[in-house]
């Protein structure tokens, strides 16, 4: 795996589990509604971070960690 990847999949999860917490809250649960917001503002904010900084937290963190993707490099299954 490399950062980029590992990025990205960690943003559809943060995002799942926000909607996880917002369908909870929905049905009832106050606490769950919150929690649920918070995390889509944090991810919000996290992108524009890095939309109008070129700067993104994680990417440099795994970036540091996994080393950065070769998109050109051919996958072993052909």
């Amino acid at each position: 795996m490399c950062a980029e990847r590992i990025q990205r999949i960690l943003t559809a999860v943060m995002l799942g589990i926000a909607l996880m917490f917002l369908a909870q809250g929905a049905a009832g649960d106050a606490l769950s509604f919150k929690i649920g917001v918070a995390l889509q503002v944090f991810i919000i904010l996290m992108m524009l971070v890095w939309a109008f900084t070129n700067f993104c937290p994680s990417l440099w963190f795994f970036n540091k960690v996994f080393g950065p993707c070769d998109w050109n490099k051919k996958d072993s299954n052909g």
